[in-house]
């Protein structure tokens, strides 16, 4: 099965060369740039949002301001740091995901409702960090970027995926067929996980009864002739 590269998009690459003033190169500055970046994002977890100070993270990391402006300008460049690793993260585990739905199916329908299952609690573990990402990326032209390269990526990846079920996708164009089922599937998931929306528009009561459905409803649309 062919997939994707998961190396950085040029845009993620730009914004991760764009974070770090100065780079680690031994083992304890290694340990306390990495205490760093796992202190912010546990911060912007914490606090959905990117409403804390360098002197929170100087605490929670355990290391110390001037340590922090040795490899950061500022708090926003560190926020791109996290950022980076993130999105390069969701990419490289969605990939991974993907591919191990399919080393469990036979058939395209199985296919559909293991990922739609699959892919739900994969976004619902990164939706926490993926909502503060696209706070900052309905602002910042250098986040929104690499964050619209990653989904294009990873909407690529699961595709090519999907398209080893060429054969039961009646459609001269199988992978526009393919790409919009799944467009529709990130569109339901996202709005249930209030990704892009307001917290109200959750309902886990109408999410349990739509998923499977979602399922028949995706297949019927890949199975119906043109």
């Amino acid at each position: 099965m062919s997939t994707q590269s998961t190396s950085p998009t040029p845009g993620l690459e730009k914004l991760s060369q764009a974070a770090v003033s100065r780079r680690p190169r031994q083992g304890r500055s290694l340990a306390s740039f990495e205490r760093m970046l796992v202190a912010t994002r546990e911060l912007m977890l914490e606090r959905g949002s990117e409403e804390f100070t360098l002197q929170d993270v100087s605490e929670r990391g355990n290391v110390s301001i001037g340590s922090i402006y040795l490899r950061f300008e500022s708090k926003e460049r560190l926020l791109y740091a996290v950022i980076a690793q993130e999105l390069q993260s969701v990419v490289e585990e969605e990939a991974a995901m993907v591919r191990s739905v399919a080393d469990k199916c036979s058939n395209l329908k199985q296919f559909l409702a293991i990922y739609i299952n699959e892919y739900t609690a994969f976004m619902g573990e990164h939706a926490g960090m993926l909502r503060v990402i696209m706070q900052r990326a309905s602002i910042d032209p250098l986040v929104s970027a690499p964050g619209k390269e990653t989904a294009y990526r990873a909407l690529a990846q699961t595709t090519e995926v999907m398209m080893t079920y060429r054969d039961e996708i009646r459609s001269e164009n199988a992978r526009l067929k393919a790409e919009m089922t799944l467009y529709l599937i990130y569109a339901a998931v996202a709005r249930q996980l209030a990704l892009g929306a307001t917290r109200e528009s959750e309902d886990p009561d109408v999410w349990v009864k739509l998923r499977p459905e979602l399922a028949e409803m995706a297949y019927a649309y890949l199975k119906h002739s043109d």
